[in-house]
């Protein structure tokens, strides 16, 4: 069974940093690929970042040059770095990974951008 968690979320002012983890288990992590998307207030869930078993990363316009995607083999976990955080970021932040045509989801960790 496939199963992710996110950690990292919370309160932060407008400009701040946080670091977002997500832990996958029950697969060989090597094989998948992993995303972190969001849910904002009054919006659809949207992508915000990808990053592929070999490591390339691709995001959405608004998260480019402030956002960074990684991951770490050895600890089955994937990171999303978020810098110059702004109210508009505010919103539920989900990890994903995909397996062949199998699509799994985390919770979700609530981001809150305010001064």
């Amino acid at each position: 069974q496939v199963q992710l968690v996110e950690s990292g979320g919370g309160l932060v002012q407008p400009g701040g940093s946080l670091r977002l983890s997500c832990v996958v288990s029950g697969t060989i992590f090597t094989d998948v690929n992993l995303g972190w998307y969001r849910q904002t207030p009054g919006n659809q869930r949207e992508l915000v970042a990808t990053i592929t078993r070999g490591g390339s990363p691709n995001y959405a316009d608004f998260a480019k040059g402030r956002f960074t995607i990684s991951r770490d083999n050895g600890q089955n976990t994937t990171y999303l770095q978020m810098n110059r955080l702004k109210p508009e970021d505010t919103g539920v932040y989900v990890c994903n990974a995909e397996k062949l045509s199998f699509s799994y989801w985390g919770q979700g960790t609530q981001v809150t951008v305010s001064s």
